[in-house]
């Protein structure tokens, strides 16, 4: 049995996100899709894990999914046939034969999600499904400070619509708030995200940059004070999986 690693770029623009299950099951996923052609392909039922369980609309440079199979074929063949086949907003960038215990999501180290936010003076028309548009420009340097606090181990449970009772402690590396006269880009590198974290989080430092809360806020989230919540998920339509790292 072979296990085969892709990495997958996708526009999440018309799909339920990686994969919907329980209450609000969906067919139109990213890894249905991908599934699909595998087993066009290996004539085989196959499981695809992946690195990060993206959400209805977040797109990917970089998304990592591994499968077994007991196809013959050689990789570059693989890596044609998906390509050939798959939706145009889908597709797989690289492909590699990792050993038989590989995992995307069991053996990732940390991941990174990036942010876009469009502050030119017209929004464009071309980027408008993947940038935020922001007609008053947020406030970079309150951003920054207000993001200093979140970086380290920390509960982040208020900044997550999760419901299962697992740990809600997650490790976040860095937050890095780039600017320039056309867009503002926000990077989170974390050990992992709970359900919604990145976006939360996201969510809460624009509303910060636009002077609608106070940057004490994040603080007052993080200590769980029951008066203070985080901000609504940001758009999920300017928000990339950048990477999934492994050791």
């Amino acid at each position: 049995m072979r296990n085969i690693k892709l990495t997958i770029e996708y526009d999440g623009s018309r799909y339920q996100g990686w994969s919907r299950l329980g209450k609000g099951e969906s067919q139109n996923t990213i890894s249905n899709k991908i599934i699909e052609v595998i087993k066009k392909m290996t004539n085989e039922d196959v499981e695809l894990f992946c690195g990060a369980r993206t959400e209805t609309g977040v797109h990917a440079y970089a998304q990592t999914a591994n499968f077994k199979t007991t196809t013959e074929m050689k990789l570059y063949e693989i890596k044609h046939y998906l390509n050939r086949y798959l939706p145009m907003d889908i597709a797989v960038t690289d492909i590699e034969e990792k050993p038989e215990r590989f995992h995307s999501s069991l053996n990732a180290s940390s991941k990174i999600y990036m942010y876009r936010i469009a502050v030119s003076e017209v929004p464009s028309v071309f980027e408008r499904k993947y940038t935020y548009y922001c007609f008053k420009k947020p406030d970079v340097d309150i951003m920054k400070q207000a993001a200093a606090p979140l970086i380290g181990k920390h509960d982040f449970k208020k900044f997550s619509t999760v419901k299962k009772n697992k740990s809600t402690e997650k490790e976040i590396y860095s937050i890095d708030v780039y600017s320039d006269n056309e867009e503002i880009q926000i990077t989170i590198h974390a050990s992992d995200f709970l359900h919604n974290m990145p976006r939360m989080i996201i969510g809460t430092l624009i509303d910060i940059g636009l002077g609608l809360r106070t940057k004490e806020d994040i603080e007052q989230i993080l200590n769980g004070n029951s008066e203070t919540a985080a901000s609504a998920p940001c758009d999920p339509k300017g928000l990339y999986l950048q990477e999934v790292l492994y050791e």
